[in-house]
């Protein structure tokens, strides 16, 4: 299973999400990988709790190596960072990923990802793909890449009219690049269940047929302290709410696959 996060709207929860559900998988006997595309590099910094050079080169230089003549000769080899959480691995992120993408982009590197998660797959049950809040090359190749993704959603104006805009813009991607690509859903992050607004807002998204998702992850400070500890809420608070709730999406989303 490759499943990709992703929306173009900054934000919204990519990275708390991907690494929450890859840590609750690991968490399960699931040996999850999580591959982090962005070059902000935050679910990098979440899983390990390295940053600037500290962070090992990891997708940069998988992607350097496809640019360079003995690309082939090292096909599919990429650095793996094993986190302190048993049967959680991470490919890391740096900032280098902003400055390759143009090179990527004009030498067409766009399915060399799928390649390479073809080989990681031998040795991993989960594979999980953080993206930027772009639809760049990264993101485009973690969805040519993917056969599930999951859009994380805020529950606002701004959020809904750009969520038809990604939906339009995976079905054309699904048409032309991937058709086995399936939109698992709609994750509602932050919600505030006893505001007005948010719950009228998905009531309408659900009468429209769109995938809300009926697992909501409510906004709480111990997102922030798990984000500070590098440490996901499933290894940090296993009985709160909030990680229960990531426990119940991932029974969904495992049930639903």
């Amino acid at each position: 299973m490759r499943r990709v996060v992703f929306n173009q709207k900054g934000g919204v929860g990519k990275s708390s999400i991907a690494c929450n559900l890859a840590a609750v998988s690991a968490a399960q006997g699931h040996r999850t990988l999580l591959v982090d595309l962005d070059s902000q590099a935050n679910s990098t910094q979440y899983l390990t709790g390295l940053t600037g050079d500290e962070i090992p080169m990891g997708i940069a230089d998988f992607f350097k190596q496809t640019l360079s003549a003995g690309a082939f000769a090292r096909k599919g080899k990429v650095d793996i960072y094993e986190t302190p959480f048993d049967n959680l691995h991470v490919v890391t992120a740096t900032a280098e990923l902003a400055d390759l993408q143009p090179k990527l982009e004009a030498k067409h590197k766009i399915n060399k990802l799928r390649k390479l998660l073809d080989e990681l797959a031998e040795d991993y049950d989960r594979i999980y793909l953080d993206t930027p809040p772009a639809l760049n090359f990264y993101t485009v190749s973690a969805l040519i890449a993917a056969d599930r993704c999951l859009i994380p959603f805020d529950c606002d104006s701004f959020s809904r009219q750009a969520l038809y805009g990604l939906l339009a813009e995976i079905d054309e991607l699904k048409e032309d690049h991937n058709e086995g690509l399936e939109v698992e859903g709609i994750v509602v992050n932050q919600f505030q269940p006893r505001a007005t607004l948010p719950q009228q807002l998905l009531d309408e998204l659900i009468a429209e047929n769109l995938p809300v998702l009926p697992v909501y992850l409510t906004s709480s400070v111990k997102m922030r302290e798990s984000h500070q500890a590098s440490t996901p809420l499933i290894f940090l608070e296993p009985r709160h709410k909030l990680t229960q709730q990531f426990v119940e999406l991932h029974r969904l989303l495992e049930s639903e696959g």
